[in-house]
């Protein structure tokens, strides 16, 4: 898999690491002491260095977008993957490495951020894109809902997966809603419980397919 997309792993790469670009080019009005992070009532509880902002934050995002290439790449049932989930695959750490590090520039240069808000419907946008990719994943043993009961049957791994993208792409527009309440321990709390269900209830979903239709490969 590697070696039929050398290109666009270079490239998703490359976007990863943009942000220390960005950095470099405000570095001169950018201040010693960088906010990395937010509590849960929205206020800024955490600092780091200029340098480790802008080259370490951008590297370990590109770290782990590079070992998730190659987790795919190593999984034996990548073959038969789809395209679009490929796609996604190559793109999610990229998008969020770059809205991360805007984020943290912005706040460093004295925008008026609700930081809850912009991070919850992030993840409201990213959700509702998995939601739309996961009818279309095809059963493997790195991205999707990875239950045995899944796992071990294709009919049981495709209803999980319908199930799931629907429940995602619902749950994704109500996180992007709950980003325009003016409670920002409203916001997380309503992020923080819609993550939950949507990571629990396939897995649910899955175990009460097997226990109705067994295996049926």
């Amino acid at each position: 898999m590697i070696k039929e997309n050398k290109r666009i792993i270079i490239l998703t790469t490359l976007v990863t690491l943009l942000p220390m670009l960005a950095g470099l080019i405000l570095w001169g009005r950018l201040p010693e002491k960088m906010p990395i992070h937010w509590n849960v009532s929205g206020e800024l509880d955490g600092w780091a260095g200029k340098a480790f902002a802008v080259f370490a934050i951008p590297g370990f995002m590109a770290a782990a977008h590079l070992f998730c290439v190659l987790c795919t790449s190593l999984d034996p049932k990548v073959k038969n993957q789809t395209r679009k989930v490929l796609w996604l695959v190559f793109w999610i750490c990229p998008f969020v490495s770059v809205l991360v590090c805007a984020v943290m520039y912005a706040a460093a240069l004295g925008a008026e951020l609700n930081v809850a808000s912009v991070v919850t419907g992030m993840c409201g946008v990213l959700y509702t894109a998995l939601g739309n990719y996961l009818p279309k994943c095809r059963r493997n043993y790195t991205v999707g809902i990875k239950v045995m009961w899944a796992l071990e049957d294709e009919a049981n791994w495709n209803a999980t997966h319908r199930f799931a993208g629907k429940l995602w792409a619902a749950g994704g527009i109500i996180v992007i809603l709950a980003a325009f309440i003016p409670s920002t321990q409203w916001t997380f709390c309503i992020l923080l419980a819609a993550s939950i269900i949507m990571a629990l209830l396939p897995v649910i979903y899955s175990y009460l397919y097997y226990k109705k239709h067994g295996k049926t490969d």
